[in-house]
């Protein structure tokens, strides 16, 4: 087989054809991308309104880590339409350009995706990152994100949770005295 490549180009009404008969074949062309699985942020599991991030603020509670701030507030049952966290975020102009607050609303929101509790306690709660959000490892982030949910869900449940080791989440904590990384 030979190194180099060949360049075939085809008229429009090839290409029409084409696609054409994969649609009528129920097939998809062979240049499209195939469909990404649907993992979403539901509406459900956001906070939305402005008078809820102002009652999480006013009213609730702080967890403080390395790279964010966490505020959360329980649901009344009057206001619980839907069971669990919802969660909301908040990015002041102190923090950088657009472009940076925008990829850190981005890294925090697929964080929360993939360590989102499913089911537990009625709560809202606020994540507002440090400047420090965008060095921050992915790995660590999510290790932040999920000890903050631990302790909501311990503070606002009244149950004990195991003690998760501080070194776990990287750059945190200095190491224990007697360990060598």
């Amino acid at each position: 087989m030979p190194l180099t490549s060949t360049v075939e180009t085809f008229s429009r009404r090839a290409q029409l054809d084409g696609v054409m008969v994969n649609a009528m074949l129920e097939t998809r062309p062979h240049f499209t991308m195939p469909p990404k699985p649907t993992a979403r942020f539901p509406r459900t599991a956001r906070l939305l309104r402005h008078a809820d991030f102002e009652r999480v603020y006013k009213q609730g509670r702080r967890h403080f880590s390395a790279s964010i701030t966490v505020f959360y507030c329980p649901r009344a049952e009057s206001e619980s339409r839907t069971s669990g966290l919802r969660i909301g975020f908040t990015v002041g102009r102190a923090l950088g350009g657009a472009v940076q607050r925008n990829r850190m609303k981005r890294r925090l929101r697929e964080a929360v995706r993939m360590t989102r509790p499913v089911a537990g306690i009625a709560a809202d709660v606020v994540i507002n990152p440090k400047k420090s959000l965008l060095s921050t490892d992915f790995a660590a982030l999510q290790s932040e994100v999920a000890r903050a949910f631990a302790i909501i869900e311990q503070k606002l449940s009244g149950k004990s949770v195991p003690e998760v080791s501080q070194n776990r989440i990287a750059g945190s904590q200095k190491p224990e005295a007697g360990s060598h990384p």
